[in-house]
């Protein structure tokens, strides 16, 4: 059930009217909470509910056994340690296995033996990706003393299945929407105009991504040479459809949760004008950046004892994988592990010190360019189906392929970049004037008709999401 598509409108209203209006007592909304979000779950698959209520089931638990052994450090750990063998092995089972042993066949290859290794017939679970990460921190949490073992399994899982976010994030954090599900909040106008704006929004970007798609495929899927500039064309095309996709949900998610009252922190900002790799993944699915550095980067060590680049590299590898189970994945995070790494070694460099003592206008434009650059070359090997197909994109990006461009893709290369800057205009206009707009709701209903309208009119609803896949 997708959020762009009638079935979700009926099925939003229909929970809306039942949660405000007839189920008002805390513990029917609670229970109407995670029917409906079941429901909305199990309309891509209902195998898929029984693995997402015992991922909610093996923490709750357990995070309980890890509270009581808070005496017993030895104990209090393997508890842990379970957590985190369950959490992945689902996560291994579901997402990996196959890549596993096509990769072992593959390497097996290599020796000339002709290895015939079944694949499983696994479907993917949609979200697992993302209600995995989200379970086992909260173990994590209750392990480090920052939280205390939530009490009621009703609450967790409805905090774990709360389906504005289950598929595609943003990441919650136990302690952001645990003590909102224990208070359940009561939606103001404010926070009504506030959400249907977002979700206005990020429904305009989500068509806006669905137009990038041509573009890109178009690039990516020649089958014969084409020219630079359209291999730059599909380059960019993606990288406007991705966040297009994936920003446009996350609005749509945050937004239908203020309708209902609920707080989710914002997953993007402004990711593009970002002015090194760093200031990207500050900037880029927010939710995910900061899981993997407070879960992952500092577990492994973090900044101590000289093995920051070490440890950035296992962290971005592994945030690479949790994308997707291809090697294209792995790469795309070994790049930005490798751009990072040398980000923050030029930043304590003698050229890093000359750039940051004329940091102008102008030089702030050229690290926002460059940072770009770097970030499209990753988004290359992102949306690549192999290494073949994404050295072909960038030999055609950066050598002359002896083919001609057309007039049309002069053309095309103009809608793309301002489709692009248009999407990060309406964020930036949002975050400059959103609130004041919020505060003048006799002008801001008559912006909501008219954006409404137009995605009525030029939406093509039904579209799948990008991440949905991850």
């Amino acid at each position: 059930m997708l959020f762009n598509t009638p079935q979700f409108f009926w099925f939003f209203a229909i929970f809306f009217v039942l949660y405000n209006f007839v189920f008002t007592s805390h513990k029917k909304q609670l229970w109407l909470l995670l029917a409906s979000s079941l429901v909305f779950y199990g309309a891509w698959n209902y195998a898929f509910i029984p693995l997402l209520v015992f991922s909610a089931l093996s923490d709750y638990v357990i995070a309980g056994f890890v509270e009581r052994n808070n005496h017993d450090p030895v104990t209090k750990k393997r508890w842990l340690m379970l957590s985190i063998f369950i959490n992945l092995s689902v996560l291994g089972i579901f997402k990996y296995s196959n890549f596993v042993l096509q990769s072992t066949q593959d390497f097996i290859g290599l020796f000339g033996v002709d290895a015939h290794i079944s694949t499983l017939s696994i479907i993917l679970p949609v979200g697992i990706s993302f209600y995995t990460f989200q379970s086992m921190s909260y173990t994590i949490d209750v392990y480090r003393g920052n939280m205390k073992a939530h009490r009621g399994f009703l609450t967790f899982l409805s905090a774990l299945s709360f389906f504005p976010q289950l598929v595609a994030g943003p990441i919650l954090r136990a302690q952001h929407i645990l003590p909102q599900l224990d208070n359940l909040p009561i939606p103001t106008m404010a926070n009504i105009r506030n959400g249907l704006m977002l979700i206005m929004l990020g429904l305009i970007k989500k068509t806006m991504a669905d137009m990038m798609a041509g573009p890109a495929s178009s690039a990516f899927d020649a089958t014969t040479p084409i020219s630079s500039l359209d291999a730059w064309v599909g380059a960019l095309a993606f990288s406007a459809q991705i966040y297009g996709d994936f920003s446009g949900y996350t609005d749509i998610a945050i937004g239908i949760a203020l309708l209902m009252g609920f707080h989710i922190p914002i997953n993007f900002n402004l990711p593009y004008f970002s002015s090194s790799p760093v200031d990207f993944w500050r900037r880029w699915h927010i939710s995910l950046s900061s899981w993997l550095r407070d879960y992952l980067y500092i577990s492994v060590g973090g900044n101590r004892n000289g093995n920051r680049t070490r440890n950035v590299f296992i962290t971005m590898l592994l945030g690479g994988l949790w994308h997707g189970a291809a090697w294209t994945f792995v790469i795309w995070g070994a790049w930005h592990g490798f751009i990072i790494s040398v980000t923050h070694w030029l930043t304590y460099s003698a050229i890093g010190r000359w750039v940051d003592a004329r940091n102008n206008w102008l030089v702030r434009i050229f690290k926002v360019l460059v940072t770009f650059y770097l970030v499209v070359i990753g988004w290359v090997f992102f949306r690549a189906t192999g290494f073949d197909n994404a050295w072909t994109m960038l030999t055609q990006m950066h050598m002359s392929t002896g083919v001609e461009a057309s007039a049309s893709s002069l053309v095309v290369l103009g809608l793309v970049v301002t489709g692009l800057v248009f999407m990060h205009l309406i964020d930036w206009l949002n975050i400059r004037f959103g609130s004041a707009l919020n505060e003048r709701s006799w002008l801001m209903w008559p912006i909501l008709v008219v954006g409404f309208s137009l995605f009525l009119v030029v939406g093509d609803p039904g579209h799948d999401f990008i991440y949905f896949q991850f």
